[in-house]
Parts: structure tokens; C-alpha cells; sequence
């Protein structure tokens, strides 16, 4: 076994557009840039309801993916601003859980998913809640920030 192997660490940070997933890029680029590590990022563009009107649907898709690449670009920037790193980024189409379970699939190297729980009184969000009842199984070790945390108090966590 190559026991250095395991000591590179890519962070996988689900981009959704919540104001908590700034407590989560943070977190992931401080981690990565103290191990050594990298950070992915994953922006899900889900299925939008309008399959059936093809000239609306190609519309909508279109638009979603500017403002996907718009979004991953200012998330990339604050990533390589703490990080030094710049991050990979994808974007899929699809059902987030599958796409979170496919892109660790794809990818062996991404060793934590990092997520940030919603500050909001009415539950930490359904990505969370899902992953953490055990509905959306995980092979690998994933990192709940909680979306409340300052910038200073997730510096000294990391």
C-alpha cells in the first residue's frame, strides 16, 4: 500500500445558490489549503418541469448553464482567494443526490464531501437532512458546516 496515496485530499463542495454554501467553500478551501489538498465544486442544474414545451425547456437550460458557470466562476474565485488552489468545477444535469453519488464515483480522489447545514429555524436544509438520515448513502466521510459560522470562527476551525 503507498501510504502517501492517501494523504492528498480533494474537498467536494455542493454549489446550490443558499447563502449557507459560503460557510461550506470557506471551510473546504482553509481544509485544503492546510492538508495540501484541492476542492471540487458541483453545481446540479435539476430537471426544471418544462419537457414537454422543447423550445422552453432548451431555453431554460440555456440560461441555467450561464447562470452555472456565472455562479461556479464567483465561487472559484473565492476558492483560489483562500485557497491559492483554483478548483475543478463540474456542472451536471440530474437529481443532486444521484450527481453527488456520481461524481464520487467518477472521481476516486475526492475524499470529503463538505456541505453546510441551513441556519434557518426550519431544518438544516434537504440535501443534509437526506445525506444524514442515510437516504442518500455516502462511500466517503462528509463534513457539515454549520451555515450560521463566521468567516473568523471557520479560520479557526481549519
Amino acid at each position: 500500500m503507498d501510504l502517501e496515496k492517501h494523504l492528498v485530499r480533494k474537498f467536494l463542495v455542493v454549489v446550490d445558490g443558499t447563502p449557507e454554501v459560503h460557510a461550506a467553500l470557506r471551510f473546504a478551501a482553509r481544509r485544503a489549503h492546510g492538508t495540501g489538498g484541492s476542492v471540487a465544486l458541483l453545481l446540479v442544474i435539476e430537471p426544471g418541469g418544462f419537457e414537454h414545451w422543447l423550445g422552453v425547456e432548451s431555453l431554460m437550460k440555456e440560461e441555467a448553464l450561464d447562470e452555472a458557470e456565472t455562479i461556479l466562476d464567483e465561487c472559484s474565485g473565492m476558492v483560489e482567494l483562500l485557497g491559492g488552489q483554483k478548483p475543478t468545477t463540474h456542472i451536471r444535469h440530474g437529481v443532486l443526490s444521484e450527481e453527488i453519488t456520481r461524481i464520487i464515483d467518477e472521481d476516486k480522489s475526492i475524499s470529503t464531501l463538505v456541505l453546510a447545514a441551513g441556519s434557518d429555524p426550519s431544518g438544516p436544509g434537504p440535501l443534509v437532512s437526506s445525506i444524514g438520515s442515510g437516504r442518500a448513502p455516502m462511500r466517503i466521510p462528509v463534513t457539515i458546516v454549520p451555515g450560521g459560522l463566521s468567516d473568523d470562527e471557520i479560520d479557526m476551525l481549519t
